[in-house]
């Protein structure tokens, strides 16, 4: 399985994904691929640096599935982070209890 290194940028929590040109995306579709364990081992590396740097948090790699040339989030947990629906609204707020 592919695998791609996601983390959460420090700035504002948002789930982002390491691009192939070194940046953090907030598109899965858009995130660099790894296809062997030292392609993921060089995607870490980088990511690496972006911590030192204090760009991002909480830096893994994940495996993904490709469906039409685009990875696709195989966990439910890793779905849910790919849709950036992991906060509350307002709208959650307002339901009854």
């Amino acid at each position: 399985m592919p695998n791609v290194v996601t983390a959460n940028r420090l700035v504002d929590g948002i789930v982002v994904y390491l691009a192939p040109d070194g940046d953090w995306v907030e598109e899965l579709a858009r995130a660099w691929l790894a296809d062997t364990e030292e392609e993921t081992k060089e995607l870490e590396s980088v990511a690496a640096k972006a911590v030192a740097e204090r760009r991002v948090v909480a830096v893994y790699a994940m495996e993904v599935d490709i469906l039409d040339g685009v990875p696709v989030a195989l966990s439910v947990r890793e779905r849910i982070r790919a849709s950036h629906r992991t906060t509350l609204t307002k709208d959650w707020y307002d339901v009854p209890l």
